[in-house]
């Protein structure tokens, strides 16, 4: 029997509504097709089905209320953090890109074709 053709029942110790259910698993199965993987082994193959099956196997830990909000704020925080550090190594690799060009033309250690003639002779 597929997934999407069994009724699919609330628990109310799980989750309080059916559109709480929605939004959990539209969020998880964004995650899914950002690149995150799956929770558990799996048959099927589209993010929305994988994210029901996971919820409906308890695999998906989801906050409500303040404890949402303050996993939203460390979440965005870490967000920021990921995106400076990633700058940074840009940067870090510009500055090292101009060094090595700046040293190449004072550095050039390459034998000229006038050297190895007078080498030869």
């Amino acid at each position: 029997m597929e997934i999407i053709s069994v009724p699919i029942v609330v628990n109310e110790k799980q989750i309080d509504s059916r559109y709480r259910l929605v939004i959990v698993g539209s969020q998880r199965a964004r995650q899914l097709m950002e690149g995150n993987g799956p929770a558990l082994q799996t048959r099927y193959k589209k993010a929305t089905t994988i994210a029901l099956e996971e919820f409906l196997e308890s695999k998906l830990e989801f906050y409500t209320g303040k404890e949402a909000r303050l996993a939203q704020r460390e979440a965005r925080r870490l967000r920021e953090e990921e995106m400076r550090h990633q700058a940074l190594q840009a940067k870090e690799r510009q500055i090292t890109n101009e060094i090595s060009k700046e040293l190449s033309v004072y550095v050039d250690d390459t034998p000229r074709a006038k050297d190895e003639a007078d080498s030869e002779e």
